[in-house]
């Protein structure tokens, strides 16, 4: 190579050239001067060659069934017909199924990258030539127009795709075009998965987002606060409704809805204990304790006496509020660390959560059981499109 400026060439100079032309007054420009450009494959049609153009297309084809796999699983929860996702406890039919679905969703989508990935680094290194340049140091002299930048350009991309071979290898470009799409429209189904329920249908029903199961199926209804042990036999077996001095002061239980049409059933009895937003924690003051109680405005007569029940559902991101500690009365979310004060209403004293814990109203029967007297009053969890902070 010589250290000479390269003059850039007229508009009609520039018109006249063809790419190899244009290949060469562009490496000029830069000061780079290809040695060696050889071709993966001088000679076309071999089987090496037929079998690497099916490893990559496998790769690709891999790709979008493993994509559409994803996409067809994450939409089964809705209609339920090709994969029952609802919780079952250990032991219980279907809970293979259920234990089986985030790791479908997560197996899918991860083979339908991957398979993409490699499928590109495969074409690359069988298809695409490896080619050696020499480039000059120092500042390039030559100067381009706009025009013969773009030409130059134009034409090294051109170059690039036709040694690549690329364009006679219609089994890579379909496959590569399935793949790509099929995982772009994975990428475009998880934002849209979560818009699927309306929140707006049936919003007065025990089923809607805006209730849980301690909404009364019908006016009257008697719902009591039962315990769980934790295991599915015995608490399908016997139901352990709260009773007043069950608990110690200063003690906290988890309670669940129960109904005595519910007796004798074990899938309504089994979807009042798994369902996300029926836990409650039950707790029982102290009596120097409860004397010290600061009510939320509007819920003034939702304990009884010196118990006090509060969704378990964080108002944060939705973890279970699971710990109490009986010297503070503070609840913990052990997730984010959140603590709420249980004798300010459960208002939040430190952590990310904003907002209190809803509080269930409680009462009791006229045989001692505890039970509720209605559904929250409020929407539980950490969002909801009503709420404005």
């Amino acid at each position: 190579m010589s250290g000479e400026e390269v003059k850039p060439p007229s508009a009609a100079e520039l018109a006249d050239m063809d790419r190899d032309e244009l290949l060469k007054l562009g490496g000029q420009l830069d000061g780079v001067e290809i040695v060696d450009y050889p071709t993966p494959w001088p000679v076309e049609n071999t089987r090496a060659e037929r079998r690497a153009e099916r490893l990559v297309a496998f790769w690709f084809v891999l790709s979008a069934l493993s994509a559409i796999a994803f996409v067809v699983v994450l939409a089964t929860p809705w209609p339920k017909t090709f994969w029952d996702w609802a919780y079952r406890a250990p032991g219980q039919p279907g809970y293979t199924a259920y234990s089986l679905y985030t790791p479908a969703l997560g197996v899918t989508l991860g083979l339908a990258i991957l398979g993409l990935g490699i499928g590109v680094i495969l074409y690359t290194k069988k298809f695409v030539p490896t080619e050696t340049a020499v480039q000059e140091r120092g500042d390039n002299q030559g100067e381009g127009s706009p025009e013969l930048d773009r030409a130059t350009i134009m034409a090294h991309l051109a170059d690039a795709g036709n040694r690549s071979t690329i364009a006679r290898r219609s089994l890579i470009k379909r496959s590569a075009i399935a793949g790509a799409g099929a995982l772009g429209l994975a990428a475009a189904a998880l934002p849209v998965a979560s818009f699927i329920k309306d929140p707006w249908k049936d919003s007065d029903g025990r089923e809607s987002l805006w209730h849980t199961g301690w909404k009364p199926t019908y006016q009257g209804e008697v719902v009591y606060l039962r315990t769980a042990t934790g295991s599915v036999e015995e608490d399908l077996k016997e139901v352990r409704r709260v009773k007043v001095g069950d608990l110690d002061a200063g003690s906290m239980v988890t309670v669940f809805p129960y109904r005595d049409s519910e007796a004798h059933d074990e899938e309504k009895l089994n979807a009042a204990l798994t369902r996300v937003d029926n836990p409650v924690m039950l707790i029982r003051l102290r009596s120097t304790d409860a004397a010290k109680v600061v009510k939320r405005q509007g819920q003034e007569d939702f304990n009884f006496g010196d118990y006090y029940a509060y969704t378990k559902i964080c108002s944060h991101v939705g973890c279970p509020t699971s710990l109490y500690e009986q010297r503070t009365n503070r609840i913990l979310c052990p997730c984010h660390q959140s603590q709420f004060d249980a004798l300010h209403y459960a208002k939040p004293i430190f952590g990310p959560a904003t907002r209190p814990l809803a509080q269930l109203p409680i009462t009791v029967d006229k045989e001692g059981y505890l039970v509720a007297r209605g559904d929250f009053i409020e929407a539980i969890g950490p969002a909801f499109w009503e709420r404005k902070s």
